[in-house]
């Protein structure tokens, strides 16, 4: 079956970076788009960004020129370099491919 598991959150002061993994299994990796989404207290579920089969790569607004979506499909892993991190980017990181995610990796961004 499809599984997908975060990793790399953790505590981090604004300003400053990290970098989420995502092992993929179950499914036919690189013919899959792959997104990132994350999920503050009490708010709904939040598009980060999307890594197409052909390796296009897709971000709103909101973290465009500051986080990165990158794939390697030897490995079926999913990354997402984080720079430049403010408060407002604290959330649970979840992996999805289709209707499916992980677990999630806690992210928070406090001095």
């Amino acid at each position: 079956q499809v599984q997908l598991v975060e990793s790399g959150g953790g505590l981090v002061q604004p300003g400053g970076s990290l970098r989420l993994s995502c092992a993929a299994s179950g499914f036919e990796f690189s013919s899959a788009s792959i997104n990132w989404a994350r999920q503050a207290p009490g708010k709904g579920l939040q598009w980060v960004s999307t890594i197409a089969s052909d390796g296009s790569t897709f971000y709103p607004n909101t973290v465009k020129g500051r986080f990165t979506i990158s794939k390697d499909n030897a490995r079926n892993m999913v990354f997402l370099q984080m720079d430049n991190l403010k408060a407002e980017d604290s959330a649970v990181y979840y992996c999805r491919r289709g209707g499916d995610r992980g677990q999630g990796t806690q992210v928070t961004v406090s001095s």
